[in-house]
């Protein structure tokens, strides 16, 4: 019974506080304040200041101690409203509209519910309450410690621009605005995360992106239903068609000139608040294999690099199991005199190739690991001392042959050449797949292995995309700008697979070879 009780008034606690959350301003400041306080009871940086406006005005100044910037709180609030010149103190009547033209701050709202309030507080905002007021004054004074724009760490480029996103939303899209200086570009905010309450940024160019494509992802977003988004990740799993594939069907990147090309060909573009990587949809495969570097060097470099870029892709998918393949089933297929050296690394090797390649593979992922946990200027040096050395001991104990270290090797460089680190994880994990496939069937295996890929792969679809479009369904204009990358002004049309609204990117050029 005291059980039943004790849940009781916990109960009805709660539902007093939910009723606090959605009432209205009532005017009286004791009471008012009263419902603020409780709502945010047992919370230490929860400050107010008591103060008179006029000699006649109860006024509190309410805000979250550690995101507000005090210097210019007391500057544009504190020392107008206590300090006011002689016209405003002869107002025997104050509305309120006088004593916002009192505040000193560019950006002051109005809000009537507790709830608003709340939610301006927690995104570091200071809110002023005045007794026989119905509405509060929100001034958004923000102050956090964050981080500085710099060269993004996962997409760094020889050619083009060293800045990168950080935490900060609003530095991530005046980085946008600055790019693409057209009303045209639109930013769409949302809050998604029912604790967070994330801010979620939806941007395209109107004209541009077709708007069926613009509802579906606000759609999508809206579908959300968490607790707190804490990342741009958290979202992707959301939003994804098929998120059981293996395939990224969402584009994640650091860089802002990243996402302003896409934004040009009709895609959109997702920014998170305290994220630093920004989502861009609909992606295809041939897209995720494109990079940023790509459109600053001269095309003729850049083709010759994408198409060095999947040639590697084969090798960081196929390589090992070619090598499991040979070595176990086809030996005929290798020459007599490299035969004979395979063979002789491997004689006192005690295992079958397939254990063989997986205990270097797996030794290779967790160098690979350990390198990226480890603090920057002694994780490179690990891992490659670390290859080095195990490697080289590998092959004296006789626990692997030297042919099978220069193929993890190769593979493991292979693998570090591709633009996107979604992909890199997706070729790394179906490269253990092909293996496995190729120590059962050898070289029928890796067809097989290869032939459910591309099936998997012309079935995927991103937000409505054929991923690997345009090659399935075929479109002979769009292959300007895929295994090898045409001159600019040879680009003349955006993409077709991502809609058809406005398909002309370049005006008259006086150019005509």
């Amino acid at each position: 019974m005291k059980l039943l009780r004790s849940t009781q008034k916990v109960m009805n606690k709660d539902a007093k506080k939910q009723q606090s959350e959605t009432d209205f301003l009532t005017g009286i400041i004791e009471e008012d304040f009263y419902k603020i306080k409780r709502l945010f009871e047992g919370s230490f940086d929860f400050t107010f200041r008591k103060f008179e406006i006029n000699n006649a005005y109860t006024a509190i100044v309410l805000y979250l101690d550690g995101l507000v910037d005090m210097k210019r709180m007391e500057n544009t609030i504190l020392e107008p409203l206590l300090n006011q010149n002689e016209d405003f103190l002869k107002k025997s009547q104050l509305t309120l509209k006088d004593i916002e033209d009192e505040i000193s701050s560019s950006q002051v709202k109005k809000g009537e519910t507790i709830q608003q309030i709340a939610d301006h507080l927690f995104i570091g905002g200071t809110v002023l309450i005045i007794n026989g007021f119905k509405q509060a004054l929100f001034i958004s004074e923000q102050s956090w410690p964050q981080r500085s724009i710099d060269e993004p760490a996962s997409e760094a480029v020889v050619l083009g621009p060293r800045e990168g996103f950080t935490e900060n939303i609003r530095a991530n899209t005046s980085m946008i605005r600055r790019r693409i200086r057209t009303p045209q570009l639109k930013l769409e905010s949302m809050k998604v995360g029912r604790l967070s309450k994330t801010e979620v940024i939806i941007t395209y160019v109107d004209g541009i992106a077709e708007e069926s494509l613009v509802k579906e992802v606000r759609k999508r977003l809206q579908q959300i239903n968490i607790d707190a988004i804490e990342d741009s990740g958290y979202i992707i799993e959301f939003i994804e068609e098929k998120p059981y594939s293996v395939f990224p069907q969402v584009l994640q990147t650091e860089r802002p000139d990243r996402v302003v090309g896409n934004l040009l060909e009709g895609r959109i573009g997702i920014i998170v608040e305290n994220s630093p990587f920004a989502l861009v949809v609909p992606v295809t495969f041939f897209q995720m294999m494109a990079s940023p570097e790509d459109y600053y060097g001269r095309f003729m470099m850049s083709s010759f690099i994408r198409f060095i870029r999947y040639l590697f892709l084969l090798i960081a998918l196929l390589f090992p199991s070619i090598y499991i393949a040979v070595t176990t089933f086809h030996q005929e297929l290798l020459p007599t005199n490299l035969l004979f050296s395979v063979a002789a690394s491997r004689e006192k090797v005690p295992f079958p190739a397939v254990v063989e390649a997986l205990l270097m593979e797996i030794t290779f992922e967790a160098l690979r690991e350990a390198g990226l946990r480890l603090p920057r200027p002694i994780g490179s040096t690990v891992s490659i001392v670390g290859a080095l050395v195990i490697g080289q001991a590998a092959v004296e104990a006789g626990i692997v042959s030297a042919p099978l270290v220069i193929v993890v090797s190769i593979t493991g460089i292979a693998s570090f050449m591709f633009p996107s680190y979604s992909m890199t994880g997706a070729i790394r994990l179906l490269r253990f797949l092909m293996m496995f496939l190729a120590a059962l069937l050898g070289f029928y295996g890796i067809l097989l292995g290869v032939f459910f890929i591309l099936v998997h792969l012309v079935q995927l679809r991103s937000f409505g995309v054929p991923y690997l479009a345009p090659i399935a369904p075929f479109n002979f204009n769009n292959l300007k700008d895929l295994f090898i990358r045409a001159p600019w002004w040879k680009m003349d049309e955006r993409p077709e697979q991502v809609g058809k609204k406005n398909l002309k990117r370049l005006g008259a050029q006086n150019r005509k070879n």
